[in-house]
């Protein structure tokens, strides 16, 4: 029972670590299947959770805090639509300018405002999203195995994260149901027949933009609302870059986007569990190994151990009306 006691937790921990992933990761996804490669998915999710931070410390309120994310993180959407869609630039020099903005301003702007060195005050519990215990989750915590999933597992995250999870199959729906995701995913193909049935390619991709940005906001937020309380410098740590290649490894679709974010969460959950831990035939593991092996495991399977990944066709591609 105590190693059943403690995988639950590790999983507990997986699906903590993985929420502002699976978020940027289908932030991306919109992106990207409309033919806007998005590098800059680290900046605005660095840039929402300083904004989270800034206006949950000045205005008491998680839910200001998610607000101001949500709009910086959708201005610097727009400003990448505004650089690769209406300009027609390079889409990956845009996105990593908007990397050095965000890693640039977040420091002098929190500097400035609060003399913490780059840091936002610390928040309260009613300046944070705090955990929701779902119905009869503590009567049901001495049930055996079950019970205790249910408490310890399903219940008792914030209302981002059960959100992230909505966001998932709200976007398999709107990509594979709606119209709007058939066109948007047509877009990605082939623009130049979007654009002979009458529809705008341009005003196509900046909604995918802007909901990209959203996205983002909300995967900052939960850094800084949730995860924190408050921002700190660098807070996303590459997060948005091992986005971009769980969304590589999902191959553009949001459900298998879903289970490579939680695998990339429990190697990041299993690295805390195991630090300082002693493993059988090898002793006393260095700290910095267990913290590099997300990353190690990014760089594996874009090294192709993921098979054939196909991107949209006119992804990064800017679209040249025919005259």
């Amino acid at each position: 029972m105590e190693y059943f006691n403690a995988l639950v937790v590790i999983l507990d921990s997986t699906i903590r670590l993985s929420i502002p992933l699976l978020l940027a990761c289908l932030a991306g996804l919109y992106s990207e299947r409309a033919g806007v490669f998005d590098i800059g998915l680290e900046g605005k999710m660095l840039a929402g959770a300083f904004a989270a931070g800034a206006a949950a410390a000045v205005y008491g309120s998680a839910w200001y805090g998610l607000g101001a994310a949500i709009l910086v993180s959708g201005f610097l959407a727009l400003v990448h639509g505004f650089a690769s869609i209406t300009h027609r630039g390079n889409q990956i020099v845009s996105g990593v300018a908007i990397n050095f903005i965000a890693a640039g301003s977040t420091i002098i702007l929190g500097q400035a405002w609060f003399s913490q060195g780059g840091r936002t005050p610390s928040l309260g519990a009613d300046s944070r999203f705090g955990a929701i215990t779902l119905p009869f989750a503590e009567a049901a915590r001495d049930i055996p195995i079950v019970g205790y999933i249910y408490y310890e597992l399903i219940s008792g995250h914030s209302i981002i994260a059960y959100f992230a999870f909505f966001m998932v199959f709200a976007t398999w729906w709107v990509l594979f149901r709606t119209r709007f995701g058939l066109r948007m995913r047509a877009v990605g193909e082939n623009p130049s027949a979007v654009d002979t049935a009458g529809i705008s390619v341009t005003w196509l991709r900046y909604r995918a933009v802007l909901i990209t940005g959203a996205l983002c906001g909300f995967a900052g937020s939960y850094l800084a609302l949730t995860q924190n309380a408050g921002f700190v410098k660098d807070m996303t740590a590459g997060r948005g870059f091992i986005a971009l290649a769980a969304l590589i490894f999902a191959k553009w679709r949001p459900v298998p986007a879903m289970f490579a974010c939680l695998l990339f969460g429990f190697l990041d959950a299993l690295a805390i569990r195991l630090q300082g831990t002693p493993l059988p035939l090898v002793g006393r593991v260095p700290v910095q190994f267990f913290q590099a092996l997300p990353y190690v495991l990014t760089v594996i399977l874009l090294a192709g151990f993921i098979g054939k990944a196909i991107p949209p066709r006119a992804g990064g591609v800017p679209y040249v009306k025919e005259r």
